[in-house]
């Protein structure tokens, strides 16, 4: 691999490194509109695993937006980025897959507006598709698999007591 190869893959991984920055940063501060811009035209996410919607990047956008207003502290910890890149056949475009896991603490609003306690917690893996695109690298898809959560629960009670 020669120098100008190994650089240009070193620059590849850093666009697609921060896109899925990029991406939890939309997530968390409510950025739908910058959401809406990390994916091509015709990308799509699958948050069905967590309990959400499969859709187009604008109607997926549209159902987080509804969602969480639930939670007015969101924040996404995306670690162990796995990068792969391929490319498509007929010369149309270099691509690359991310495997990632993340843990994503929130906090439900309170009943008067503000925040309340306990905290939600749900942790798993992304799967993020990505093309190079006249616009530099987007999103095709993102799929949330969720591997656990942790709700809050009322004390139980035992009925022998």
């Amino acid at each position: 691999m020669t120098q100008r190869v190994e650089l240009a893959t070193v620059m590849d991984r850093l666009a697609v490194d921060g896109l899925v920055t990029e991406y939890a940063v939309a997530v968390d501060d409510g950025d739908w509109e910058a959401y809406r811009l990390l994916f091509t035209a015709d990308g799509r996410a699958d948050y069905r695993s967590a309990g959400g919607i499969e859709g187009d990047a604008g109607q997926v956008a549209g159902w987080l937006e509804q969602t969480m207003r639930l939670f007015p502290m969101r924040q996404h910890l995306i670690v162990n980025r796995r990068v792969r890149f391929g490319a498509l056949a007929q010369d149309v475009g270099d691509t690359a897959r991310v495997q990632a896991d993340y843990v994503n603490p929130m906090r439900f609003s309170g009943q008067d507006g503000g925040m309340s306690e306990p905290d939600f917690v749900c942790g798993g893996r992304y799967a993020f598709a990505f093309l190079r695109t006249d616009q530099g690298w987007r999103l095709r898809e993102v799929v949330v698999r969720e591997k656990w959560r942790r709700t809050p629960h009322p004390p139980r009670q035992d009925a022998a007591t």
